[in-house]
């Protein structure tokens, strides 16, 4: 969430009329007009309200790819697997003892973060494709279509046919990304999965540095390919195509 999300939230709201957020004013004019007269009452009270009121905005996350409020399905359940995995990585990291394979996979831990982060990015742009999905009504576009086609055959007719009909294209469209994205988002999950069962297994073996076993490269593919599939869904309103299709 963005600093102007957070701060549009019902708890801001309430702050901005709290008695604490009063009593804040009139404790920071009182002790203004002491330092500074009017003036300085003036710029103390505003000065007090506002640290207030500030400190009821809530704190971004840490990692925003784990924030998954608002997130309906699949996207939702898509994320809490992502973000599983992450933690169950964490665990079996916390089983080695330290040493080079440790700080190894501590570093492919903050490659994690960024698979997290681009995944929730997915997720956040693949749920308002579904809430505009949801806006269009099918049945009754379909039920309109029927109804131009039966009118007398006319320019007007015509138009009026064309227009629905571009309706109904448009949710053909929005299914198809929706639908291909899911299918990569799940992909690309499971191959985190594949990823952390991996971890789980150096963990559980103790095995050397010299035997991460490919993990590290085959996350920064995953990270490499949730960014671009990231991209494509923000900037194009759909995934990249798969080699060798057509778009």
């Amino acid at each position: 969430m963005s600093f102007r999300d957070r701060f549009f939230t019902p708890g801001v709201a309430r702050a901005t009329t709290s008695p604490s957020a009063i009593l804040a004013t009139g404790g920071g004019a009182a002790a203004g007009m002491l330092v500074g007269g009017p003036i300085g009452a003036l710029i103390g009270g505003l000065g007090a309200y506002a640290v207030r009121v500030l400190a009821a905005v809530p704190r971004a996350p840490k990692h925003p790819g784990t924030d998954i409020r608002g997130l309906v399905d699949p996207w939702r359940s898509l994320m809490v697997g992502v973000i599983d995995a992450r933690r169950r990585f964490d665990r079996a990291v916390s089983s080695v003892r330290p040493g080079p394979l440790r700080d190894r996979l501590g570093e492919v831990g903050t490659r994690l973060d960024t698979a997290v982060d681009e995944a929730g990015r997915i997720a956040r742009a693949g749920n308002l494709l579904t809430s505009g999905r949801k806006q269009i009504d099918v049945p009754a576009i379909r039920q309109d279509l029927d109804l131009a086609r039966s009118a007398p055959p006319t320019d007007r007719t015509a138009a009026t046919i064309r227009a629905v009909e571009a309706q109904l294209e448009s949710a053909g469209r929005l299914d198809r990304t929706i639908a291909d994205t899911v299918d990569q988002l799940r992909l690309l999950d499971a191959r985190l999965d594949e990823t952390v069962t991996r971890t789980v297994e150096l963990a559980a073996t103790q095995a050397d540095s010299s035997d991460l076993g490919g993990i590290g490269p085959e996350v920064e593919s995953i990270v490499s390919e949730l960014e671009s599939l990231r991209q494509a869904v923000e900037e194009t309103g759909g995934p990249t195509p798969a080699p060798g299709t057509t778009p």
